[in-house]
């Protein structure tokens, strides 16, 4: 007799046992469970199902309450399978939804939160989130270096995306890294490859779910694998139930159809040295982690990322006047530190170009054009205040065409000044710093 069979038995007779009405409700409460444990078994299935296969759903079809609750502003997404699912499965399954924050903003946008306090802590800290996806490309793993194998997903208005386009540029590994590029604006939906629609008179609408036709902004490429509408679509592709947050940049393995990493200062160590061996001798030889230079590095990256990288967005998105000078103060004093170094350097570590330089010009290049306004971090300009870091970010953007290529200050402004209400409600975009960033 089975182990299920005899449980059962033990059950009936403890249940003879019990008073009838104590009887009857607790086979009432087993009941329930078992048909609790069973729902929950069939929506696993169909969800894993789902996970692999791309939907057909009528636009008159509901969603179950619990899912469209989740999904409440997301329209839907169409898409063709030759796979036939059954109408059960459909039910369940969420589609393949919307939403993304770059690096540098918080899971709390994915709630649809468009207050400044979905930013910040109840303490006006500003909050940053861990990465979740955590692989990598190496020789002999699970993701090894091939040509034209991967897809990186990125924002030019992103700092920490813009990290990995530079490095990809300078390691020459066009061919085998592809780059799928989102537009500039992030709405509350998150990141999306199309403008959001306007009203009749041209103005920003109230809810942010629904996205346009193409407006000409240059540089934005769709989604070339599968024509996603939101970024958040590829999250879902690898998980239906992902409700982490939808960030770039985001690497794609093409042969898998998996998100490898999501993590900037990752991707850019191992684009750094997993393709050499497949690489032309020039590009072979950049070496932007030397090991006589580690521990330098290590060293620098630790506080500018505290201070600098992530100081300027925690003095913006900080809603008390304390949490706000908590971090711009700290902000200044790194900028004041940065601005000694160099002096007399052409460089952060050493008397070469790191990754230490990559990971702090993709902030420095943000600061005169959107963060000295929008962030608040006025105390003063780079170009003003600060000789030596102006002169470095000089000699990487306009000597170095992996800086200034991979630079667009019309995403890059169009992005923050039109992307945060709570902070900028009209969302005009300043004409300037004229120019940009200054000559040689």
């Amino acid at each position: 007799m089975s182990a299920g069979c005899l449980r059962r038995g033990r059950d009936d007779q403890h249940l003879a046992s019990l008073d009838p009405l104590d009887s009857l409700s607790l086979r009432v409460c087993m009941l329930t469970r078992t048909c609790t444990s069973l729902y929950s078994s069939a929506t696993t299935t169909a969800r894993r199902s789902l996970a692999r296969t791309p939907l057909v759903r009528s636009p008159s079809s509901p969603l179950p309450s619990v899912i469209a609750s989740r999904f409440s502003a997301t329209p839907l997404i169409f898409q063709h399978t030759s796979r036939t699912l059954t109408t059960h499965s459909r039910s369940l399954a969420p589609m393949a939804g919307e939403h993304g924050a770059h690096e540098g903003e918080s899971k709390a946008a994915a709630g649809n939160k468009q207050d400044i306090t979905a930013w910040a802590s109840k303490d006006g800290q500003f909050r940053r989130q861990v990465s979740t996806f955590r692989d990598k490309i190496e020789v002999g793993g699970k993701y090894p270096p091939e040509e034209g194998r991967y897809m990186l997903y990125v924002s030019l208005a992103c700092p920490w995306a813009h990290r990995t386009l530079i490095v990809r540029k300078l390691k020459g590994l066009e061919k085998f890294i592809d780059v799928a590029v989102v537009h500039a604006h992030m709405g509350a939906l998150g990141w999306s490859f199309y403008p959001p629609v306007r009203d009749q008179d041209g103005g920003w609408p109230k809810t942010q779910g629904e996205v346009g036709e193409p407006d000409g902004l240059a540089e934005v490429t769709g989604d070339p694998l599968y024509k996603s509408k939101f970024l958040r679509e590829l999250y879902f592709r690898v998980d239906p139930d992902y409700s982490g947050r939808f960030t770039v940049p985001v690497l794609w393995d093409k042969k898998t159809e998996s998100i490898v990493n999501n993590e900037s200062s990752e991707i850019i160590r191992f684009m750094n040295s997993e393709f050499n061996s497949l690489l032309d001798e020039e590009h072979a030889k950049v070496d932007l982690y030397p090991e006589a230079l580690r521990s330098e590095i290590d060293d620098q990256n630790k506080w500018v990322y505290d201070t600098v990288n992530n100081g300027v967005y925690r003095s913006g998105f900080a809603t008390t006047q304390q949490a706000y000078e908590d971090n711009v103060v700290p902000l200044f004093k790194s900028l004041d530190r940065l601005e000694k170094m160099l002096e007399g350097k052409q460089f952060i570590a050493g008397d070469q170009l790191t990754e230490a330089d990559v990971r702090l010009y993709t902030t420095i290049i943000r600061f005169d054009p959107v963060y000295y306004s929008h962030f608040k971090t006025n105390i003063g300009t780079i170009r003003h205040r600060y000789p030596n870091l102006n002169a470095w970010q000089k000699r990487l953007y306009w000597q170095n065409d992996a800086f200034k290529s991979t630079t667009n200050f019309d995403h890059i402004k169009r992005h923050y000044f039109e992307s945060h209400p709570q902070i900028n409600p009209t969302r005009v975009v300043p004409v300037g710093p004229q120019p940009h960033i200054e000559h040689l």
